[in-house]
């Protein structure tokens, strides 16, 4: 004969039961919470640990057609978050190349070793080849390579969800990554509190035969960036800092380049860069002592949109000298900008 179940027994069997339920929904989320692509359809389909705090993360693109890397240098603490915490944002951008190791690599920028940095979980995404941190205009086309949509409708959601990005950012680069920096975010304003450029292609209509030597340099369409600099004209601008700047009249700014002449990071005997043809313009040709025509324009083009942000009241600071474009003015010029850039994003270690 079965013995009847007591009150108390079948109170403690229901609260076992549900929660195992409880359990398996909470799982069920989970599940779906790690498997959960951004809302433009990418999704993560590896990570890989590549060093001290440092985990590439590879990111299937709808937005450039294929798959890319995304580099990140995480905080104290990062690898035992739990669900919800988040920290300040530092998203760190590179030249023309694109290349998401650049900074941890190529740069010896040593950003493991800062410090001001173990409170920060620092982005660093890859770009296409002078992908001018861009949705490409393709002859009205569109389509890929949308490099915007993939940094910020692609990898920032995924990011913000799945990887502790927090909402206080801000963000820096090198080159093109200083035109992205600064690009976007004036382009959305209120994403970053802040933003520095370091020898940055900051006013590309200042000098948009520049746009064209790079590119064909490269072999690649100059025209399928923004289109024609004449017919695409408002295309053009809606993308340049330089009419732009109203916008980032109410974050601060930071600004350095280099004048193109050998300077104290170049060692003795420092070549000429490369020669590309159409660079310069007969109308406005370079010093004789230049060695960095790039640098040279970068400086001008940093020089005229400091002028145009200071006219519409932005906080901006500037560090212009004697220099190349290259590296070791990059790594110094991040030191120099991090106080800023940290206290925007209100860091604990400045």
């Amino acid at each position: 004969m079965l013995m009847p179940w007591s009150t108390s027994r079948l109170r403690v069997l229901l609260a076992l039961v549900i929660a195992d339920l409880l359990l398996l929904a909470a799982v069920s989320v989970m599940g779906a919470e790690a498997t959960a692509a951004a809302p433009h359809g990418a999704r993560v389909i590896a990570e890989e640990e590549v060093g001290e705090r440092q985990v590439d993360i590879t990111v299937d693109s709808p937005a450039l057609g294929r798959t890319a890397k995304v580099r990140l240098l995480t905080p104290d603490g990062w690898e035992r978050r739990r669900p919800g915490q988040t920290w300040p944002t530092l998203y760190l951008l590179v030249g023309g190349d694109g290349n998401h190791k650049a900074w941890t690599e190529d740069y010896d920028a040593r950003l493991q070793d800062l410090p001001h940095l173990r409170d920060v979980l620092v982005v660093m995404p890859e770009m296409p080849l002078f992908g001018f941190y861009t949705d490409w205009f393709n002859g009205g086309k569109g389509g890929p390579p949308a490099v915007e949509t993939f940094h910020l409708r692609e990898v920032r959601p995924l990011l913000e969800r799945h990887y502790g990005a927090g909402p206080r950012r801000a963000a820096a680069g090198e080159s093109q990554g200083g035109f992205g920096a600064l690009s976007y975010a004036a382009r959305h304003p209120g994403l970053f509190r802040a933003v520095a450029s370091f020898s940055g292609f900051v006013h590309p209509l200042e000098h948009p035969h520049a746009v064209r030597a790079g590119m064909t340099y490269l072999g690649l369409d100059w025209t399928a960036v923004w289109g024609d600099p004449v017919a695409q004209r408002a295309n053009w601008q809606a993308h340049d800092p330089y009419y732009l700047a109203d916008r980032l009249r109410t974050i601060p700014v930071h600004l350095s380049s280099g004048d193109g002449t050998a300077g104290v990071l170049d060692p003795p005997g420092t070549p000429p860069d490369p020669e590309v043809p159409g660079l310069e313009d007969p109308a406005d040709p370079f010093p004789e002592d230049a060695i960095s025509p790039t640098e040279t324009l970068m400086q001008r083009q940093s020089q005229s949109l400091a002028t145009r942000l200071a006219s519409v009241g932005t906080p901006v600071t500037t560090h212009f000298y004697a220099g190349t474009h290259a590296p070791p003015y990059w790594k110094r010029e991040l030191y120099r900008s991090l106080p800023m850039l940290l206290r925007a994003l209100g860091t604990n270690r400045i």
